[in-house]
């Protein structure tokens, strides 16, 4: 494969050196398959440098891994044969500060050849990054992040997660109440000072609905550093977990009807540094190309679903009335519509943007931010707009006046959904014909292990996967 530049090189040096005197051990690097599970190899700091300059191996095969560990095969991925190289980003180094004697870093995938491997998630984000600036349009992203803490048993493992799974929730607080941070105040002042020492900047950090559930948000970023913020804000409140005899679910149905965990994508739109959501005079604040773009997102969500709520588990989740968005509509600061537009504050000169209410954290991220953004272009592409906004809950009218408002029920089935993928043409593109297929043939696999499934299994079964 071909080599990195010099510079390059020399930074990798640079970087292992750094590591080293900082008392760094091991390199973990990380990459999330179509499954969204976070796989790593891990290289000793001593090793950093070499693995910089020429990749560390690992097989294709894992574009077609499911969520359980099970193997299925696309048209062009499957079977032992092949390799490629997992390269690091180093702007994206970082000491673990719940895990001393480690440090993190995101890779890009490669052949032996040095060319970008088609399937390669993180740069398809790049590639939709890169698109939309030939456009003229800069994006802002970020992720929400929810998850559900419990005790963990002694000697916990697989064999201890099922339907009958004792849960000890350590905290007894309602919901959003302040008791839960009392009782978890060390916890949780951990959990802001490891995120804050890695360099990420905590908007907000607060209990949610569901029992032992929290929520954090962090800083908005570019959409490829967003994506791999997200990746270390939930392995980070992981270590930090485990540090505290906790053990951490980001899972989307955590309890089969109860609230389940998302992982809200919010977004900004901006040409040459201006907010194309704060138009003078504009409807709604926004831009014509603000309006064809959040106009393409409304028109690709039951295809978007496959991508953002990827497990037999989302649609556990994703009920009416439950502030999920399951409805194909948008509003202003309408949290039940799947898309929501924030007007933020007045005097807020960058304060509007827009929620994808949909999408759960067992979404790959990389997956996501692209795909928002190759639908959102498509949108400008075709001068999509957007339809009437929606007020109140969609989920409490009639199906005659839902129909008459033209407000559809959007996929209520990973199989649904991923019928819908299969038929997107600006995804289909935007992805490639490696990676489109691929996570196809992830999606039918999941279809297919839980078809027989009650959701109580399904549940169980994927509490603990991610």
């Amino acid at each position: 494969m071909a080599s990195r530049a010099p510079e390059q090189r020399e930074e990798a040096r640079r970087l292992a050196a750094q590591l080293t005197a900082e008392g760094v051990l091991n390199t973990a690097l990380t990459w999330v398959d179509n499954a969204g599970i976070v796989r790593v190899k891990t290289v000793p700091v001593q090793r950093f440098a070499a693995a910089a300059q020429r990749g560390v191996g690992m097989s294709p095969v894992f574009d077609v891994f499911t969520s359980y560990d099970d193997i299925t095969a696309s048209d062009q991925v499957g079977g032992p044969d092949g390799d490629l190289r997992l390269l690091p980003d180093l702007d994206r180094v970082v000491p673990l500060a719940a895990q001393p004697g480690w440090a993190w870093a995101p890779v890009d995938r490669y052949d032996q050849l040095g060319r970008p491997h088609p399937a390669c998630q993180r740069q398809f984000a790049r590639r939709m990054v890169d698109r939309a600036a030939a456009a003229g349009l800069q994006l802002r992203m970020g992720f929400e992040t929810e998850w559900i803490v419990t005790r963990a048993p002694a000697g916990h493992g697989p064999a201890a997660a099922g339907a009958d799974e004792a849960l000890d929730f350590p905290c007894a607080g309602p919901a959003y109440g302040m008791t839960r941070v009392v009782e978890l105040s060390d916890y949780l002042r951990d959990v802001t000072e490891a995120l804050g020492v890695q360099g990420l900047d905590v908007l907000q950090l607060h209990p949610e609905y569901a029992p032992g559930q929290f929520e954090v948000t962090t800083a908005p970023a570019d959409p490829v550093r967003a994506a791999d913020d997200v990746v270390l804000v939930r392995e980070t409140v992981r270590a930090v977990s485990a540090r505290h005899g906790l053990r951490a679910s980001f899972a989307p149905s955590f309890v089969a009807g109860q609230v389940g965990n998302g992982c809200h994508l919010h977004l900004g739109l901006y040409r040459d540094g201006a907010s194309l959501h704060r138009a003078p005079g504009a409807e709604w604040g926004l831009a014509p190309d603000a309006v064809a773009f959040l106009g393409g997102l409304v028109a690709a969500l039951p295809a978007l679903l496959a991508i953002g709520c990827p497990s037999p588990a989302s649609y556990l989740r994703l009920q009416p009335s439950h502030w999920a968005g399951v409805y194909q509509c948008w509003g202003v600061e309408n949290r039940e519509a799947a898309l929501r537009l924030i007007t933020g504050a007045p005097d807020d000169p960058d304060g509007g943007h827009a929620e994808l209410k949909t999408f759960d954290a067992a979404a790959n991220p990389y997956l996501a931010v692209g795909a928002v953004i190759a639908a959102g272009l498509h949108g400008i592409e075709s001068a999509a707009r957007l339809p009437a906004p929606q007020t109140g809950d969609p989920g409490v009218l009639g199906v005659r006046e839902r129909a008459r408002r033209g407000i559809v029920r959007l996929p209520a089935t990973l199989t649904e959904a991923a019928d819908q993928l299969e038929k997107s043409a600006p995804l289909h593109e935007a992805m490639g014909e490696m990676l489109h297929g691929a996570v196809l043939a992830v999606r039918r696999a999941e279809e297919a292990h839980f078809a027989d499934s009650e959701p109580e299994e399904i549940a169980a079964a994927t509490r603990w996967r991610w």
